[in-house]
Formats: C-alpha cells, sequence, structure tokens
C-alpha cells in the first residue's frame, strides 16, 4: 500500500467534508431540561488545522529510555493499574508476525477498523515513533508509543493520521474536539482506537 497516497486521498474527503461543514455550521442543539446548568454544550469540532495535505507526520528522536518493547511493558502494566477491568478478559497469544503491525491481518482481526490501512499505518508509526501494537481487546486496538510528540505542533500532525483510521473514538460518539484531542497525545506513551 502507498500510505501516503492513501492517507493525502482520504484527508482531501476529510478536508471537503470540514470546509462544507464550517461553511453551514448546523444550528446549536439545546441541552435537555435535566441537565445541570453548569454543564456546557459539546463544542463544535474545528477540524485539523491544515488547508494542504500536510504528508506524514515526521519522525520524532527517541529519548535514552525509549525503548519500544520496554515501553510496551510500561504501558501494558499502567492500563492494567488504571483500567483492570479492560484487561481481565484478555488472554495471552502467540502470534506468528515479524512485527506487531502485521498481527491484526495474521490474526483475521474482525472489527470495522479499514485493516490494510490500520496495519500500514502501524508499521509507519512503528518505524517513525517507536508504536506496537500491544493488545486487541475486542474491537480496541492498543498501542504503546516510545516517541509520543512532545510539542502541540507535533500532536496537531499526528492527530490527523488518527482521525484518518476513522476510528470510532476519534471520530464519533461525540468527537473530541480536534485541538484537545491532539493535546491528549502529548508526552502519552498509550494510542487507543476502537470501531464499532
Amino acid at each position: 500500500m502507498d500510505l501516503e497516497h492513501v492517507l493525502e486521498r482520504d484527508w482531501r474527503s476529510y478536508r471537503q467534508q470540514q470546509v462544507q461543514r464550517l461553511a453551514n455550521p448546523s444550528p446549536p442543539v439545546p441541552l435537555p431540561p435535566d441537565v445541570a446548568e453548569f454543564i456546557e454544550p459539546f463544542e463544535d469540532d474545528p477540524g485539523a488545522p491544515f488547508d494542504r495535505w500536510p504528508g506524514l507526520a515526521p519522525a520524532l528522536e527517541p529519548a535514552d529510555d525509549a525503548d519500544p518493547d520496554d515501553v510496551a511493558r510500561r504501558v501494558l502494566a499502567r492500563l492494567a493499574a488504571e483500567s483492570p477491568d479492560s484487561v481481565s478478559d484478555c488472554h495471552l497469544a502467540l502470534v506468528s508476525a515479524a512485527h506487531s503491525a502485521d498481527v491484526p491481518a495474521a490474526i483475521g482481526w474482525q472489527a470495522e477498523a479499514p485493516l490494510p490501512l490500520l496495519c500500514a499505518l502501524l508499521r509507519s508509526w512503528e518505524a517513525r515513533f517507536g508504536a506496537l501494537l500491544f493488545a486487541i481487546l475486542g474491537s480496541t486496538a492498543y498501542v504503546s508509543v516510545a516517541c509520543p510528540p512532545h510539542t502541540q505542533e507535533q500532536a496537531l500532525h499526528i492527530a490527523l493520521e488518527h482521525v484518518l483510521t476513522t476510528a470510532d473514538n476519534v471520530i464519533k460518539d461525540p468527537p473530541t474536539p480536534y485541538p484537545e484531542y491532539a493535546e491528549s497525545l502529548i508526552d502519552n506513551a498509550l494510542w487507543s482506537f476502537w470501531w464499532d
């Protein structure tokens, strides 16, 4: 797969929808009467701040303690400590694959994820950010990141690739506004994606 070409094509479609939505904003949806007064309506998502396809986010320099395998172990321990219910029913699987990016295809993962694109992105993220797919639980993929973005500019660029995965937790239910989603990636060694 020519990842750059596919993502640029998908970005053009995304950008066209973004421009239409910004040109014709939907009226604000009033909150139900039983919602507390201090709750504010969900803010409109301005979308990605790019007028042109910015290309793939550049690789980031690893820190001294950024061994991808060590980071994956730490992130798994963090996930188990913070969300024990999310990993309580998981099972260890040995999969014959050269890269963790190849695991979803090797096991025939059944989710609404665009599998060829996801595997290509995971492989590219491994090379650029030391990212390793370390768990698949149901329709959720968990990725450890040895070199996460450290600045808002880096995070805004990487967040666009997350949006183009079409993961429901990134673009639906309701989506976190793009700038806030990007900010959540800064120095975060755990990325997760799920599809209905």
